[in-house]
C-alpha cells in the first residue's frame, strides 16, 4: 500500500471514490459533482487530500482535510472532513493508515489538534477513532452556533 498526497492533476484517483463516500451518507450519485468539487477544492488549495492506493495503483480509499482557523488563538487546526475506504478493502488497516498520514501532516503543520465528525450511528468509524485516540467532545457550554440557510 502506498498513500500519497495528490496535487490538482491527480484529481481522478479519487472521484470515484468521493462519490461512493456521498452515497454512503444518502447523497445521490452524481460522477459530475464529485468531479468539479474535487478539482475546486484541489485547484483552490483549500483542502489536502490522502490517498491510499494499491501497489498497481488502485485507488482504496482516501481522507480529505480542511483548515480549521481561528483568529482569538492566531493558530490553523484541521479538520478530517472525509475518509472512505472501499467496502472491498475495509478491515486491512486502511483507514487508520490514513488517519495516522493526516496526523502526521497536521502535526508537522503546527496545529494543535486534528477534528472529525461522524455519524451517530456509524459504530465502526467511532470505534476506530477511539482506538486511534480521538476523543468525543462533550457539547459546548459556552458557545451556541447558529446557522443562517442560504439556499
Amino acid at each position: 500500500m502506498e498513500i500519497k498526497r495528490i496535487t490538482s492533476s491527480e484529481y481522478q484517483l479519487v472521484v470515484s471514490l468521493f462519490n461512493d463516500y456521498r452515497v454512503f451518507y444518502k447523497y445521490p450519485s452524481d460522477l459530475a459533482l464529485a468531479e468539479k468539487f474535487i478539482k475546486e477544492r484541489l485547484e483552490n488549495n483549500e483542502s489536502v487530500i490522502f490517498v491510499a492506493s494499491t501497489e498497481d495503483g488502485t485507488s482504496m480509499g482516501f481522507t480529505q482535510l480542511y483548515p480549521l482557523l481561528s483568529s482569538g488563538r492566531a493558530i490553523k487546526n484541521w479538520v478530517l472532513n472525509d475518509l472512505y475506504v472501499a467496502p472491498q478493502y475495509r478491515k486491512q488497516g486502511i483507514g487508520e493508515a490514513l488517519i495516522k498520514t493526516a496526523t502526521e501532516f497536521a502535526t508537522a503543520d503546527g496545529a494543535a489538534f486534528l477534528q472529525l465528525e461522524t455519524a451517530i450511528d456509524n459504530y465502526n468509524a467511532q470505534r476506530l477513532y477511539e482506538n486511534i485516540g480521538f476523543n468525543k467532545q462533550a457539547p459546548d457550554d459556552a458557545y451556541f452556533v447558529y446557522r443562517l440557510p442560504l439556499k
